[in-house]
């Protein structure tokens, strides 16, 4: 049987599947050492575009208030129906990560927002981007942090890219062949943006196929700009930026792969 469906952010599960090849747990360790540094006795954290909030989910595990905030009400559903099904605390807000307020917490609330896996793409203006960091900024308590991971710019500006655009998943007993982007799609030089074509084709162990396909718009970030965002919206500060995440390997690194920034609410 297959089952032909359209809109990767619709299809949480299977949006889940292809991101299997992070390694949340570890991630998750790199942040907590990363508050460790930069800001000690974190209680709270705030994901933002989390999509199926794993990284949410993984710090709640650790003990942390989490929050998890996405524009996709598939989304959230999913959010909330796993921390269920784990019997964890998570508490789900359908909303733009432009423009928000979460009750309670729009004065400054959180200890810790993060964005992961380059969700910054989906913001493709700097009014966009610039009026996202206001937002955060009026979640955090002074001093708190927000650690945002982007694509590495060497995925756009160099020849070979550092992340691969097709890749294998083996898990649970399904095989998902992931196409997400590659040398077909270019980039409009004057926007930033890529229509990125996607596509993932999961079989399951009964003889199950499903398959999704999206066009998924990505806005590329230079360091250059993230930078001015962060001067024009006013209220954090740059305290550290990696290439992955680790202590050692700096944006500069050739074996950089992301781009990570760590912003302290001032």
């Amino acid at each position: 049987m297959i089952a032909q469906v359209s809109g990767i952010y619709d299809e949480p599960e299977l949006y889940q599947l292809a991101c299997a090849y992070r390694d949340v747990p570890a991630e998750v360790s790199a942040l907590l050492s990363w508050c460790a540094s930069y800001r000690p006795g974190v209680t709270s954290v705030l994901e933002l575009a989390a999509g199926p909030a794993e990284h949410a989910l993984e710090l709640a595990r650790h003990g942390l208030q989490a929050t998890a905030l996405d524009r996709s009400p598939a989304m959230c559903a999913y959010a909330a129906a796993q921390a269920a099904a784990a019997g964890l605390e998570l508490d789900v807000v359908e909303a733009d990560m432009r423009d928000f307020s979460i009750p309670g917490r729009d004065r400054g609330g959180f200890d810790l927002a993060i964005t992961m896996l380059n969700s910054l793409c989906h913001l493709f203006t700097l009014d966009d981007l610039v009026a996202h960091l206001t937002a955060v900024a009026a979640h955090l308590v002074p001093g708190g942090l927000y650690i945002a991971e982007l694509a590495h710019p060497a995925d756009y500006l160099t020849q070979v890219p550092r992340t691969s655009s097709e890749w294998i998943i083996e898990q649970d007993g399904v095989r998902a062949e992931v196409r997400w982007g590659g040398q077909d799609d270019r980039i409009d030089p004057v926007t930033q943006i890529t229509a990125e074509h996607m596509s993932i084709t999961a079989h399951g162990a009964d003889g199950t196929v499903r398959t999704v396909s999206d066009v998924v718009p990505n806005r590329f970030w230079t360091t250059t700009e993230l930078t001015a965002a962060i001067r024009l919206a006013g209220g954090f500060e740059i305290a550290a930026s990696y290439g992955d995440f680790d202590d050692t390997t700096m944006l500069d690194d050739p074996s950089a792969w992301r781009m990570i920034l760590i912003l302290r609410r001032e």
